[in-house]
């Protein structure tokens, strides 16, 4: 696999790294929190970045913002890819899960939705206005969740339910948070969902 760094055009400073860049499509890769250490080397990201048959953008978010300025960085490494790639997909883990689906509905809602979203593990609510369950109604895309059934880190099982009223893909493992020993079994369900 290739991969070159690039710097995200953005009020922040946004860098990232594009695996396999030669490619007509992109899937944009939102770390998990970055207070806890999230960033573009999550052993996630990367598994599900190796799995893919297209273009992975992986990208650190900018200095810590509430999410509110990781939700601009997000939304700025998006528009990065569409103007780069022919179609672009959404994916995220964990609290970069909650930024992927919240990015994808106000991308909807703008008139440029991506071609997909896939959360993994994906936090329900990062504070009032940063809601991923809330979200999911405007979501003009496909949209799936995979999560492990042995998750208490998140409320996962929240945005499983309303994607599964919205007609989306639900994927419950037996895992936990981490995907322990499970991480490329997760990666390739992840992948799969991008494949179709």
């Amino acid at each position: 696999m290739t991969s070159e760094s690039v710097v995200i055009p953005s009020d922040r400073d946004v860098r990232g790294t594009v695996d396999t860049p030669e490619s007509d499509r992109c899937v944009v890769a939102c770390p998990p929190h970055p207070q806890m250490g999230g960033n573009r080397n999550d052993p996630r990201l990367k598994a599900v970045s190796d799995a893919l048959p297209c273009a992975c953008l992986r990208f650190d978010y900018g200095p810590w913002d509430d999410g509110h300025g990781e939700l601009a960085d997000t939304r700025d490494a998006y528009a990065w890819a569409r103007e780069t790639y022919d179609r672009v997909s959404l994916f995220g883990y964990s609290f970069g899960g909650c930024l992927a689906l919240v990015a994808a509905a106000r991308e909807s809602v703008a008139g440029v939705a991506p071609e997909s979203v896939v959360a993994l593990s994906p936090a329900a609510k990062l504070s009032s206005d940063l809601d991923a369950v809330a979200a999911i109604e405007d979501i003009d895309c496909p949209i799936a969740i995979v999560y492990g059934e042995r998750d208490t880190t998140v409320d996962a099982e929240s945005v499983a339910d309303r994607v599964r009223k919205h007609g989306g893909e639900v994927t419950v493992l037996s895992a936990d948070h981490h995907f322990v020993g499970q991480t490329q079994m997760a990666a390739d369900r992840v992948a799969e969902f991008f494949s179709t």
